[in-house]
């Protein structure tokens, strides 16, 4: 998708469908605000099957959702979007014409159930969305994606909700944007979505982290919305109303003059290169602690100009223009210094 031709997608509703009354005053809400303001609302997303992680949570209605979301899609004209688990919950959604659906980040773990739903959508005209595993694991990611894609599904989006990590101490769930981005480089025409709600976990930090995926080049967002946040049945915490959604897409900044793709996938090969220089260092320093200790043991010179001689020589040995070979020269000396700090530091040899 190239941000400079298309909209951002807008897509919002509450997390599950808990009454009649709950999904109508939502749906209603956030019709009247887009219309008010002049806004629009691609997708109007609503979970009817929840995979909760406590069998005692609430686990959705099910199918008794389906006709309302069908008639919240027919009246209202919004395209309703819900979470699909299972090829039945598909032949349901089709039943009451829903044609937009997701997999989530439960069910992305699975590769097998996957391919059944994907199975399920073959050929027929639905919309896909596919949210990252609850793994952070990008090949798996591009795996599940493809399912849909090799089924020929009319439209396929990914959206990123972060994923799960015990250190995280602000957000719900680690953001880990190298691995959206990568998925952006991999494919620079699949619309990438943001799912400030299930990532941030607490209404606070939603309009920022939105801000941040909509910079970094996201295509739009996925929020949960509620007209009564408090009252609902699962992740209260994380669901604006529907006023609290618009405010936040007028305040937003969405890049239009994005940069072009071939300047986002370099941004993102660089990226990759500066990760595995940081780690290659690091090692590096392991390795000279390893050396300081052997020269302990052996009881010789910390500093060896001979051997330091052939490591420049080396890294010279590439071919090179003079601004480069400038900052060669500069940046070895900081290397051999701070190696010989390292090796005269008594702490280093202490480390494991």
């Amino acid at each position: 998708m190239n941000n400079q031709e298309q909209k951002p997608i807008w897509i919002a509703g509450p997390c599950a469908v808990e009454s009649e009354t709950q999904v109508w005053t939502t749906a209603r809400q956030l019709h009247e605000i887009v219309q008010r303001d002049n806004l629009r609302l691609d997708y109007f997303r609503a979970g009817i099957w929840k995979p909760r992680s406590h069998p005692d949570s609430f686990n959705g209605l099910g199918e008794q959702a389906l006709p309302w979301l069908a008639e919240i899609q027919s009246k209202l004209e919004f395209q309703v979007c819900v979470e699909v688990l299972t090829p039945e919950h598909v032949s349901l959604c089709e039943k009451y014409g829903i044609y937009a659906v997701w997999v989530g980040a439960r069910t992305g773990v699975n590769p097998v159930e996957v391919q059944k739903i994907a199975d399920a959508v073959s050929h027929k005209p639905f919309t896909v969305l596919v949210k990252n595993p609850l793994v952070a694991d990008l090949k798996l990611w591009i795996g599940n994606i493809e399912r849909f894609l090799q089924a020929d599904v009319k439209k396929v989006m990914a959206v990123h909700r972060g994923f799960p990590d015990n250190k995280e101490n602000v957000l719900r769930n680690a953001p880990c944007w190298e691995i959206p981005i990568a998925l952006k480089v991999h494919y620079p025409n699949l619309p990438i979505l943001c799912d400030p709600s299930h990532l941030c976990g607490q209404t606070s930090y939603i309009p920022q982290i939105a801000q941040i995926a909509l910079t970094y080049g996201f295509d739009g967002l996925m929020t949960e919305c509620h007209y009564a946040p408090k009252e609902a049945l699962s992740d209260a915490s994380q669901q604006l109303t529907p006023e609290q959604w618009a405010e936040m897409i007028h305040q937003l900044k969405y890049p239009t003059n994005a940069p072009d793709r071939k300047l986002v996938r370099q941004r993102a090969l660089l990226e990759n290169v500066d990760n595995q220089l940081s780690q290659l260092l690091w090692q590096r320093m392991s390795i000279v602690d390893e050396i300081a200790r052997i020269k302990r043991e052996k009881q010789l010179p910390v500093v060896q100009p001979q051997q330091w001689q052939k490591v420049v020589e080396r890294y010279h040995k590439t071919e090179h223009d003079e601004l480069y070979a400038r900052f060669l020269d500069q940046f070895l000396s900081l290397l051999h210094q701070y190696s010989v700090l390292r090796q005269q530091d008594d702490n280093s040899f202490q480390e494991s």
